[in-house]
């Protein structure tokens, strides 16, 4: 796609989540999250979703922790890993307009992109896979900015609703599901990451033979950190998931980082 073409569309984009409507698309609790169906223009997600790689492609790294977290994840460490039909939708997702968007309606300024991918990219969970519920870590390894929010894009034409993979948005306490969000294609979820922001799909996928649960994920982030009303942990610290007590999967609450 053309640059002209994509600042277009990057400025619709941003006009979608501003214009975002309370209690329908966005959302304050349990904590601030927006719902926002046919987000991309039919040309731009139909592309991601033909030129998504194969489940047998080398770009996996593939994560096999029973109960905890069983998904296969890209791993790309720049804009220039992504397939050709899908670098446009992560440029648009990480372009200044929709970082502006994203930062005023969740009032978080100065958003920044990851140009790094440190955890974001492609994604994809196949029927036994899981995702304990969690919260994510708070800290990006190569710039030591705080992770501040999450957006998912779907990418599942197919889907029904036995298969499951629902995203699951919990109480503040990580104890009731409160809301689940079904994986439909062109469905954009962006959520503010915090200590209590409890989300995970804990519940093995039900998904046919051939098919998959995939989605595009990106990680933003700021230099100044989170509220102190969103922090449990001032230290650095990776996911901490419910099944492993609130600590990560080596049983800590911190983890050092270089």
């Amino acid at each position: 796609m053309k640059q002209l073409e994509l600042k277009e569309n990057a400025i619709i984009c941003s006009k979608k989540i501003i214009d975002a409507k309370p209690e329908f698309e966005y959302f304050d609790l349990p904590f601030k999250h927006l719902v926002l169906d046919n987000f991309f223009k039919s040309l731009i997600v139909d592309n991601c979703f033909k030129n998504f790689p194969s489940l047998d492609s080398e770009i996996w790294d593939k994560t096999n922790d029973p109960e905890i977290e069983v998904k296969m994840r890209s791993k790309f460490s720049s804009e220039f890993d992504f397939p050709d039909g899908i670098i446009d939708a992560v440029r648009i997702l990480n372009s200044s307009y929709v970082l502006k968007a994203i930062a005023e309606k969740l009032d978080i300024p100065k958003l920044m992109p990851d140009p790094y991918f440190s955890g974001g990219g492609l994604n994809v969970t196949v029927s036994g896979g899981l995702l304990d519920v969690h919260v994510d870590g708070n800290y990006h390894d190569a710039s030591g900015l705080n992770r501040r929010v999450n957006v998912i894009l779907y990418l599942n034409p197919r889907w029904e609703k036995n298969w499951g993979g629902e995203f699951g948005i919990y109480d503040n306490k990580g104890d009731v599901c409160l809301k689940e969000v079904e994986p439909l294609y062109n469905r954009l979820v962006i959520f503010d990451t915090h200590d209590y922001s409890f989300h995970g799909l804990p519940n093995p996928l039900s998904f046919p033979e051939g098919e998959a649960r995939r989605s595009i994920i990106l990680y933003y982030y700021t230099k100044e950190p989170r509220p102190t009303t969103q922090i449990t942990i001032d230290a650095p610290h990776s996911a901490l998931w419910k099944k492993k007590n609130w600590t990560d999967k080596k049983g800590n609450q911190t983890r050092n980082f270089e």
